[in-house]
C-alpha cells in the first residue's frame, strides 16, 4: 500500500519528512491540505486516532494569527474540527497513513520503525 502524507508543501518539518521518505525509497502521494483542504471524514478518523489537542499546532503562524476570540471557542473535539475544516493549516503536520496506521509528526525513530528501510534504497 503506498503511504499517503498530509501537510503543507513549503513548511520546513514537511521538506524533511518528504527527504527521508525518498531517501528511504518509499512511495508515498502527497495531499496538501492547504491548497485541498480536508474531508471532513479524514478529519474525523484523526480525532478518534489523536486528541484534539494534539492535532492543533498552536506554536505556528497560523493558531498565532487567529483572532482570540476563535482561539478562545476551542475547547472540545467538535470545536477544534470545526477550525480545522476552515483553516486547515492548523492541523500539525506531518501526517502519514498507510492502512490502518497513522503517525503524526516527523519523528525518525518512530518512522524508522513503522516503514523498515529498503535494501538499496538512498
Amino acid at each position: 500500500m503506498t503511504i499517503q502524507i498530509y501537510g503543507i508543501r513549503h513548511c520546513d518539518t514537511m521538506k524533511k519528512a518528504f527527504a527521508w521518505l525518498d531517501s528511504q525509497g518509499l512511495e508515498y502521494r502527497f495531499h496538501d491540505y492547504q491548497k485541498a483542504g480536508v474531508p471532513m471524514a479524514e478529519l474525523r478518523h484523526w480525532l478518534e486516532r489523536w486528541d484534539w489537542e494534539v492535532l492543533i499546532n498552536r506554536k505556528g503562524t497560523t493558531w498565532r494569527r487567529l483572532p482570540e476570540h476563535e482561539r478562545e471557542i476551542v475547547v472540545d473535539a467538535e470545536s477544534a474540527l470545526r477550525l480545522m475544516e476552515t483553516h486547515p493549516s492548523l492541523i500539525r503536520r506531518p501526517i502519514l497513513t498507510d492502512g490502518d496506521q497513522g503517525l503524526l509528526g516527523f519523528d525518525v525513530a518512530a518512522w524508522a520503525q513503522a516503514f523498515p528501510i529498503r535494501h538499496g534504497a538512498g
